[in-house]
């Protein structure tokens, strides 16, 4: 393993209960440090399960994950320190406002007073939130929520930071803001893994995606570097190309 990779998968496989057919199958892949590393695929691809896993949220059937070439599994209390996580699904309390819902994931990471309410105003007004801040989470906007769902998994300033599908279903101007801040995360050093079936977002925000279909990795390798070899004209036509099932459509 190269010194800068911070995440190792080996041999990777999920089989769920009472499925005969794998969600995951056999995974092998690697993360550098500071990457924007996209998880690429279809609704029910996998991608969902794969970063479960990587957050020590879910049990692998079979294979390895290894975090700073530690186990994650061996070692997850210690390793639960160092990541981020932000859900697909919305996870806030509705009845509280921004500020108290904050409050509360900082202090689950062991963060309080001062600096906490420092923290919190800080993120909020570089996602553009601070004049909601004290408003119910049940009058902001999709866009809003997901801004403040951000800022709940970032708060203790992670090194790694596990993003499943971010953006997905909000307007255009809070998707801006949201990449945008996150490409200053990532300047600043944190490794961020991003799941999304967006092909035009991925293109201009990884530079590295692995592909996955029906649980397997297709494809893999620096974004860029994929769509000259490809020939194609961008990553959405290269994706399309490589998961469709007719045999005229794969690579040769």
């Amino acid at each position: 393993m190269e010194n800068n990779n911070i995440i190792r998968i080996e041999n990777l496989t999920k089989y769920y209960k009472g499925s005969a057919i794998p969600a995951l199958n056999n995974i092998y892949l690697s993360v550098a440090q500071k990457e924007i590393f996209g998880i690429l695929g279809t609704n029910g691809a996998g991608k969902t399960t794969l970063i479960s896993i990587l957050c020590g949220l879910l049990y692998p059937t079979d294979g390895k994950v290894y975090i700073n070439n530690k186990d994650l599994h061996q070692n997850l209390k210690s390793i639960k320190k160092i990541i981020g996580i932000v859900p697909q699904d919305i996870a806030l309390y509705p009845t509280l406002s921004g500020k108290e819902n904050l409050q509360f994931f900082g202090n689950v990471y062991g963060l309080s007073g001062k600096h906490l309410k420092e923290l919190i105003y800080e993120c909020a007004e570089k996602l553009g939130i601070e004049k909601y801040i004290d408003k119910k989470i049940n009058t902001y906007s999709g866009g809003m929520k997901r801004r403040i769902n951000i800022i709940a998994g970032i708060l203790h300033q992670p090194e790694i930071l596990f993003l499943d599908e971010p953006t997905v279903g909000i307007d255009v101007f809070s998707k801006k803001i949201i990449i945008d801040y996150l490409k200053e995360l990532n300047r600043k050093g944190t490794t961020i893994i991003y799941t999304s079936h967006l092909m035009q977002e991925a293109e201009s925000f990884c530079s590295f995606v692995a592909i996955i279909d029906k649980g397997s990795i297709i494809t893999m390798g620096k974004t860029n570097d994929l769509i000259a070899d490809s020939k194609k004209a961008d990553l959405e036509e290269l994706f399309l190309q490589i998961t469709r099932n007719d045999e005229s459509f794969k690579l040769t």
